[in-house]
């Protein structure tokens, strides 16, 4: 979903569908050539990465409310599970706008309290397919009470300092990689690539492995 794109039409549903194809192996994505400036981009500017020593840092840029990022997230999960052990792989959530921000401090909230691997799945059902509004502090607040968490920890954490710092620190990377659409990906602090640059999201996951595998040789 583009920056200021925020509905999308019964067409782009059933393209967007497409994205739940399986994953091609690496053998696949080794066999087609994928070209920088095409396929992805060198940031003219590389990001300091966070990944461990040793480790490839590899970003998905998201949003919850983003019907593409619902459909592209089984893909993704899928893939994590199978990628490279050496592939260090986070999400980071976006803001386009303010209207956005609960829905970081929700991301970041669950990651806090640990519970972001049981509840990050369910936080899209509950949007796109329970069709519930999650879109404002109250309203998240109610649902997270209704998931058997500990509301008050977790309205704690929602408001704490280490959230605010991490939003602050997403938003920077948002920009530092020129994100303009979700779902996108960014690799080793110097490329980026989403699905209009690779053609589908299924080919961005092989773009990443591409990509990968020249952060490796240096």
């Amino acid at each position: 979903m583009k920056r200021r794109e925020f509905s999308l039409s019964a067409a782009s549903a059933v393209a967007a569908s497409a994205l739940t194809l399986p994953v091609a192996s690496t053998a696949l994505a080794q066999a087609r050539q994928f070209k920088e400036g095409k396929d992805y981009k060198r940031l003219d500017k590389p990001v300091a990465p966070d990944a461990p020593a040793g480790k490839v840092d590899v970003i998905e840029f998201f949003w919850y409310s983003c019907p593409h990022c619902n459909t592209f997230e089984p893909s993704l999960e899928a893939w994590v599970k199978a990628a490279p052990k050496d592939l260090s792989i986070r999400r980071v959530p976006v803001a386009f706008n303010a209207s956005f921000i609960p829905q970081q401090k929700l991301y970041y909230a669950l990651e806090g309290m640990g519970k972001l691997d049981e509840m990050h799945a369910k936080v899209f059902r509950a949007i796109h397919v329970e069709k519930q509004k999650l879109a404002k502090d109250d309203e998240i607040f109610a649902w997270v009470a209704k998931q058997g968490a500990d509301a008050a920890k977790f309205k704690e954490v929602y408001n704490s300092f280490t959230v605010s710092n991490q939003i602050r620190r997403a938003s920077q990377l948002q920009d530092a990689y020129g994100v303009e659409g979700v779902p996108s990906m960014g690799v080793a602090g110097k490329y980026y690539t989403d699905g209009t640059m690779a053609g589908n999201m299924q080919n961005v996951l092989q773009v990443v492995e591409h990509i990968a595998a020249t952060a490796r040789k240096g």
